[in-house]
């Protein structure tokens, strides 16, 4: 199910003052990063990431490439900073309606 705007910009506003949980370093992203950044999902459904390289483009292509992997939703990329959203099994967020 695709998330719609009013559905993303909820996900941003909850996403405000949490804090960062993975922070991608000189090494990249590793397995053990996505599997950190998964369990993370799995427990809090939505989480930030702060990406530390300095090139723009590099940057947006390390934050889809950990959406792809983590089989999440992009829901702001702002700065270093990559929101990720994956609903648990048994939801913790109740997203607004269409």
């Amino acid at each position: 199910m695709a998330l719609t705007e009013k559905q993303k910009r909820f996900l941003r506003q909850q996403a405000h003052h949490r804090k960062v949980i993975v922070i991608i370093g000189q090494h990249g992203i590793t397995d053990n990063v996505i599997s950190e950044i998964d369990i993370a999902l799995q427990h809090h459904e939505l989480v930030k990431v702060r990406v530390n390289t300095s090139d723009r483009d590099i940057r947006h292509g390390l934050i889809e490439q950990i959406a792809q992997r983590t089989r999440s939703d992009v829901i702001q990329k702002i700065g270093h900073l990559g929101v990720f959203y994956r609903p648990a099994k048994k939801p913790k967020i109740t997203l607004p309606d269409i």
